[in-house]
């Protein structure tokens, strides 16, 4: 069993800046993956970016590239998703999600992540 929970969101000025953290912990092997999703209430989820630990490599969606960044401290057991250059479109519920197995084949589809956080909303005021 893997949990996650997520914190940093909160209220910021379009321009502005804000950290998600996203704690986790339980039984992961070392080859986990772990995205970062968002969804607005009566929309479909929405993948934001990716980190896949074997590979280090990480991926992001049109939307997010260049002002979005995703990263790991393994001392902290902690992801993070910095967020720059924020805009209205930005508001939304952000989830971390993981793959502790690392066998997903796709990090953009939400139906292969098996442990999802509780979410954390991010508003931002334009």
């Amino acid at each position: 069993q893997v949990q996650l929970v997520e914190s940093g969101g909160g209220l910021v000025q379009a321009g502005g800046s804000l950290r998600l953290s996203c704690v986790f912990s339980g039984r992961t092997s070392n080859q986990y993956n772990i995205g970062w999703f968002r969804q607005a209430p009566g929309k479909e989820r929405e993948f934001v970016a990716a980190l896949r630990w074997r590979s280090r490599s990480t991926h992001y969606s049109d939307s997010v590239k260049g002002r979005f960044t995703i990263s790991i401290d393994n001392a902290r057991n902690t992801v993070y998703l910095q967020m720059n250059l924020l805009n209205a479109d930005d508001t939304d519920v952000y989830y971390c999600a993981m793959d502790p197995g690392g066998i997903l084949s796709s990090d953009r589809n939400s139906e292969q992540y098996d442990y999802w956080g509780q979410g954390t909303q991010v508003t931002v005021s334009s």
